[in-house]
């Protein structure tokens, strides 16, 4: 069995975005050289997450401003967590509703994934660096 490590890191110039890895997750595969497998892909830091979904500008700002409905940044004052002198208790709900990891298929090399999904990063903390985890196991 082959196995592969690969991070992938990030600094965004935002508090929340929302960016297509699939490119750099199939580039490890690539590079891991397994034809049949499984490829793990989790964010590493818990103010973020990685998701799979379409890559639709409309969608993409769906999401932003559904999870803004849900756990707004503002007032901070709201989360409990902000009393250690944070500001990211929302990011963390945020992550937990998005989640943590995706695992997808590799099949005859490629990632196997279904029609329009992509994978992404999602940030909801950001301005400072953080890093996703891309694990390939396989033949």
């Amino acid at each position: 069995m082959k196995s592969h490590r690969k991070e992938l890191w990030f600094e965004t110039s935002s508090r929340r975005d929302y960016i297509n890895i699939t490119g750099q997750v199939q580039e490890a595969v690539d590079v891991s050289g397994v034809i049949e497998g499984l490829c793990l892909v989790n964010a590493m830091h818990i103010t973020a997450s990685v998701y799979i979904n379409d890559d639709e500008g409309g969608l993409i700002e769906d999401y932003d401003d559904w999870l803004e409905s849900i756990a707004p940044h503002e007032p901070t004052t709201r989360y409990r967590h902000n009393r250690t002198g944070e500001d990211n208790g929302d990011a963390h709900l945020k992550r937990q509703i998005m989640g943590r990891e995706v695992v997808v298929a590799i099949t005859e090399g490629r990632l196997d994934l279904g029609p329009w999904e992509q994978i992404f990063y999602g940030e909801f903390d950001g301005r400072r660096r953080k890093r996703v985890l891309v694990k390939v196991i396989g033949e």
